[in-house]
């Protein structure tokens, strides 16, 4: 059992609850919030450290990242959607090659855990990253992904996803749970998704998916015309879109489901998935970089922020995106846009996942971070101050235990 105490902690419920002068009792999970000398008369035992000009929140989740293609730089093609994908698909084999012979799938997850993220939600593609998020301190929500859009070979392409679905449950733990990712509706099959879709239901998992994130993405769904149709006719010969963007929403209706992107959906398809009760993610520098809109968050009753991988962003760091999103949101007022994104790097992150996360609550697990913050910030400063700031943090515990 332990009690740390600093100047503020940061609760992350609803309110945006802030405790001046406050301590924390904790093991696995939050035992008591309280001020450090009634905590310390109540659990004498317990080991006490006092980080002072300091905040304690709760460790960041972030919900999306592809870590598989963490060694780009400058080797992939930005500004346009299907140029991007394009060039991920000629330079795919090579950086995958230099990512696992550079072990750089273990430096990005060091570096997220030294800005203090706790959890992530890793898609991945070929499973290249499986060993390192299993042995990572880190919790990982592990999204196989699987996409396929020839009818013809759907129960080979089934049958590959398995495998790696079935590898990745050998590796569950505590911290590392295998889910499952649904690509995108103009790349997966409608037959290939129902058939996931079992899986999901029966193992009651959350299940991801990239969702109307390219303006590319939205002229194909809609009219079948775009970049994509000359895109598609390399691997078939008369390419048609899988299924309208509705009805792939209606698709995952029971399911919990988290949908990235959302730049280019439009109002009837941002009301299915909150009537589905279902969680939006917003990745705004990889939608910036990709030359996609911005998701108008004013118009969302909550959302979570995520990075997004290496192969389209320049940092896996939460703060960093949380910079970017305070930007990019320039007609929002920014003391409360700066509350939003907090809470949408804690609260609203562990709520999409389903897991007890991201508050300072009782009951709810103990994956804490300290940041520091200087002696003069006031109250009303505290959240835009940490966002402006913060490059690393100065403790981490995950479970209850300092990393």
């Amino acid at each position: 059992m332990k009690i740390i105490a600093a100047k503020w902690i940061l609760l992350m419920d609803e309110a945006f609850g802030i405790v001046e002068d406050g301590a924390i009792c904790f093991d696995e999970r939050i035992i008591a919030v309280d001020g450090a000398d009634q905590l310390k008369s109540r659990y004498p035992q317990a080991e006490f450290e006092d980080f002072g000009d300091a905040v304690i929140m709760p460790g960041l989740i972030n919900a999306h990242t592809h870590l598989e293609f963490s060694a780009n730089r400058s080797q992939l093609r930005l500004g346009s959607f299907v140029g991007w994908l394009e060039s991920v698909i000629e330079k795919r084999e090579g950086l995958l090659a230099q990512c696992e012979a550079k072990q750089c799938i273990d430096r990005a997850l060091d570096t997220i855990l030294e800005s203090g993220t706790t959890t992530i939600g890793a898609i991945s593609s070929f499973g290249l990253d499986m060993e390192s998020c299993a042995k990572s301190p880190i919790n990982v929500i592990y999204f196989n992904e699987i996409l396929g859009s020839n009818p013809a070979v759907v129960d080979t392409m089934y049958g590959e996803f398995l495998e790696r679905y079935e590898q990745s449950r050998a590796f569950a733990s505590k911290s590392f749970l295998p889910a499952i990712s649904v690509h995108a509706p103009y790349s997966t099959h409608p037959i290939l998704i129902r058939k996931v879709l079992e899986t999901v239901k029966a193992e009651n998992l959350v299940v991801s998916t990239h969702f109307m994130e390219s303006k590319d993405e939205r002229a194909w769904l809609d009219r079948g015309e775009g970049k994509f149709a000359e895109f598609f006719k390399a691997f078939v010969p008369d390419p048609k879109p899988l299924i309208k963007p509705l009805e792939y929403i209606g698709l995952f209706k029971g399911v919990s489901t988290i949908y990235t992107h959302c730049a280019e959906a439009n109002e009837a398809e941002i009301k299915a998935i909150l009537a589905q009760d279902q969680a939006i993610t917003h990745c705004p520098r990889s939608n910036r970089y990709l030359g996609s809109s911005r998701l108008a968050i004013e118009k969302l009753p909550a959302f979570h922020l995520a990075t997004d991988g290496l192969s389209s962003n320049d940092s896996l760091s939460l703060w960093d995106e949380m910079r970017g999103a305070l930007m990019m949101h320039s007609d929002l007022d920014l003391a409360e846009l700066a509350k939003r994104l907090l809470l949408g790097s804690t609260r609203e992150a562990g709520r999409a996942l389903g897991l007890q996360k991201g508050v300072i609550k009782e009951g709810y697990e103990s994956d804490l971070i300290v940041v520091p913050i200087p002696a003069e910030t006031e109250e009303s400063m505290v959240a835009i101050s940490l966002i402006l700031h913060t490059q690393k943090v100065e403790g981490v515990y995950v479970g209850g235990e300092r990393i």
